[in-house]
């Protein structure tokens, strides 16, 4: 059996009278790469935002490596191995890409304002030389060495998505949350970057929770994929199970009766071959 590194019990969550989530219960694989899909305003940031601890929901709990996090705020989850990109880039535009991964460093700091300012005399010299080697094998990985002293807000939009999985990477996570890594890239870029959410995920075993809108590449990556509908999940299962039910086709394609479902099927059929 394999062991679930996340688990989300009977999360509900509402802002005022508008019902974000209702009772959405799911467990994510350890060492899996796991999507969550649906429709414009299905919840699927609000679930994120839940796990990662920038929302508090109002009943259920969040397990992460089997320890209740739910109260726990957004920094002490980094502690605890959970890292996080967003829909909308959060860079820190004025710095270099070296800096803005350094960032992701921070939390891992042993040496504080006392130690610090012996900076020779102490350990904090040896402290930066490792984690700038840390920082400098992912920026190899990602393949950004030759903008690593670039400001990154003068940088592409598809670089400046790398920069912060780079930086989210920093953390050396368990368990990586990625809001549309993809969006607003070309098909080169997504290509890029799928490939990338692959080999972390192999090569570093991190974990990765993952909101996408394409569903090529979600059913390219993914080893398991949940559907949210209206703050509720409609299924969870493997890619092609998923995507072959009836009532996820009814949420994304508006389809309302298995008459219209079997002619959508028959279409599908008949366009491949």
């Amino acid at each position: 059996m394999i062991e679930s590194i996340l688990k989300v019990e009977h999360v509900s969550l509402a802002f005022g009278g508008v019902k974000a989530l209702t009772d959405v219960s799911f467990e994510v694989p350890r060492g899996s790469v796991f999507s969550i899909i649906g429709p414009n305003g299905a919840g699927k940031t609000s679930m994120l935002n839940c796990i990662s601890g920038r929302y508090r929901p109002n009943s259920g709990n969040i397990i992460f490596n089997d320890q209740d996090v739910t109260s726990l705020r957004p920094n002490d989850r980094a502690d605890l191995g959970m890292g996080r990109t967003f829909q909308n880039l959060a860079l820190f535009g004025h710095m270099s890409v070296l800096d803005n991964i350094m960032v992701g460093r921070h939390h891992l700091l042993k040496n504080n304002w006392l130690t610090g300012p012996l900076y020779w005399a102490s350990n904090a010299q040896k402290e930066e030389l490792a984690h700038r080697r840390y920082v400098e094998e992912i920026i190899d990985f990602l393949e950004i060495s030759h903008i690593r002293k670039s400001v990154a807000g003068t940088l592409s939009y598809g670089l400046r998505k790398r920069v912060e999985l780079a930086r989210a990477m920093a953390l050396k996570p368990k368990l990586i949350l990625l809001d549309e890594p993809m969006a607003g890239m070309n098909l080169e870029e997504k290509e890029d970057m799928a490939r990338y959410i692959l080999d972390l995920n192999e090569e570093f075993g991190i974990t990765v929770v993952m909101i996408e809108h394409d569903m090529g590449v979600v059913m390219d990556i993914s080893h398991q994929v949940m559907v949210l509908d209206f703050g509720k999940k409609l299924m969870s299962g493997l890619p092609d199970e998923v995507m072959a039910d009836p009532h996820v086709k009814r949420a994304y394609l508006g389809i309302e009766d298995d008459d219209e479902i079997e002619s959508a099927n028959a279409y599908e059929e008949k366009e491949a071959s």
